[in-house]
């Protein structure tokens, strides 16, 4: 007979299997791990809360680097007019499966644009310029993240604003304050300037680090 304790096994195996595909989900576990991503309440109150921190205008230009299942791509999406336009990269084939399916109505729109691409090797479709650019705990993921960033920083209009999220998750040693100010770091030495840095109070704690591309010559025009 099958004890409490195997049962239990069993269920920390399945999480950490799933837990392990966060990063680029596939297969048949990537699908249990974007339906978690999607139904998890701190993750749809953080996607939410970040896209309110970024005051987006009707006319703005947005791109949002990993998209998960598109909680954040939805929020967005309603924030725009035919004048504006949300994209959106991410590497995993299963997640841009999910987030199509939830933005279905926005894409045959005209408002919304997909893509499975990573941030090394961004496609035609979403070389900007844009006004906002967000990544939501997709940073951890990225080779070279300064390079990264400051591929993204050119692709800013003049004054555009590129905001990274981080959610340390329980047990994790390093705190929401070392992580903002680990995030900081790689924004400032990727050239953003104006940092602001917002907390959300959940358990655990949220951080967004906003900066901005500043009135530079090397902007977009």
């Amino acid at each position: 007979m099958e004890t409490a304790s195997a049962r239990w096994d069993l269920k920390r195996s399945l999480i950490r299997t799933i837990v392990r595909q966060f990063g680029h989900p596939q297969g048949l576990t990537g699908h249990l791990a974007g339906w978690l991503m999607a139904h998890r309440p701190s993750n749809c109150q953080r996607n939410r809360w970040v896209v309110s921190l970024l005051d987006v205008k009707p006319t703005d230009r947005v791109l949002e680097v990993g998209f998960g299942p598109g909680i954040a791509i939805s929020e967005l999406s309603r924030r725009v007019g035919p004048s504006g336009h949300v994209y959106g990269i991410d590497l995993s084939a299963v997640m841009l499966e999910h987030a199509t399916r939830r933005n279905a109505a926005a894409i045959q729109s005209g408002r919304v644009t997909l893509s499975q691409a990573s941030v090394e090797d961004l496609p035609t479709a979403v070389q900007g310029p844009f006004d906002l650019v967000l990544a939501v705990n997709s940073l951890g993921f990225w080779s070279a993240p300064t390079q990264r960033l400051e591929a993204l920083r050119r692709r800013l209009t003049r004054g555009g604003r590129l905001a990274i999220v981080s959610q340390p998750r329980a047990g994790r040693a390093t705190s929401a304050s070392e992580v903002a100010a680990e995030i900081a770091g790689l924004l400032q030495a990727a050239g953003f300037t104006g940092l602001r840095t917002e907390t959300l109070d959940i358990d655990p704690p949220v951080v967004c680090v906003i900066g901005s591309d500043g009135d530079s010559a090397e902007s977009h025009p």
